[in-house]
């Protein structure tokens, strides 16, 4: 069970690492998002996955599921929800500015046009 929760944490940051390097703005946000699903795993993953264990020690009770990996996991999911929300309204401002979507706000066919131009001229 450890090594598929290993392998399922392992394919979220590798598509959250490959989506954020992308040039457009819904990729990034994309994988930020996975990213974040990653990090919850890994949080939750820290506690050791108990089944049908109490989440407090009682008297008797000798096995019990640690309860602040939960807690953190909680906290986790809010913040990455309130960084998705800001990353979407920040590249839709950004596209209203910009009249694109590309993280560094220059248009890609412009620019290799550009080039290809200043190329012929020399």
């Amino acid at each position: 069970m450890e090594i598929l929760v290993a392998l399922i944490i392992a394919a979220f940051t590798t598509g959250g690492i490959f989506l954020i390097l992308k040039g457009r703005t819904f990729p990034v946000a994309l994988g930020m998002v996975l990213l974040a699903y990653a990090v919850n795993l890994f949080l939750f993953s820290m506690g050791r996955l108990q089944i049908n264990q109490p989440a407090i020690l009682t008297e008797g009770v000798t096995a019990y599921a640690d309860p602040l990996p939960q807690a953190l996991v909680l906290t986790a999911i809010v913040i990455s929800f309130g960084m998705t929300a800001f990353l979407i309204v920040l590249s839709l401002r950004a596209r209203y500015e910009l009249g694109n979507d590309n993280v560094d706000g220059i248009e890609r066919d412009v620019q290799e046009d550009t080039d290809t131009q200043k190329k012929e001229n020399r």
